[in-house]
């Protein structure tokens, strides 16, 4: 039986168990092998697509955060170009500053 294991690294444990029953079902009646076979394989293309979704999962929060990190970046910046502005327009008194969860 040839059966495609998963070859990521944090899937060395689950690599041993998959081996060890595929060794155990090899040495199973046919009957049993026949029938035991293709739910293997299911585990394991199972377990290869959700190792994927996860590490897809993983990549898009990744982005997510630096994304968010530049709009920080952007909004705290788009605020000084505002108060500087403001300062350099003579507006007179500065108007209350909006609180930090609003929009501006």
């Amino acid at each position: 039986m040839s059966l495609e294991l998963p070859k990521t690294e944090d899937a060395d444990g689950l690599r041993r168990d998959l081996l060890e029953l595929s060794k155990c079902l090899e040495m199973a009646p046919a009957e049993l092998r026949c029938r035991a076979t293709p739910i293997l394989e299911r585990i394991i293309q199972d377990t290869q697509r959700r190792r994927r979704l996860l590490v897809s999962i993983q990549d898009a929060l990744s982005q997510l955060r630096l994304d968010m990190k530049y709009l920080v970046f952007d909004l705290e910046a788009t605020r000084r170009e505002r108060d500087t502005y403001r300062r350099q327009s003579g507006g007179g008194a500065n108007p209350p500053e909006a609180p930090r969860g609003s929009d501006d």
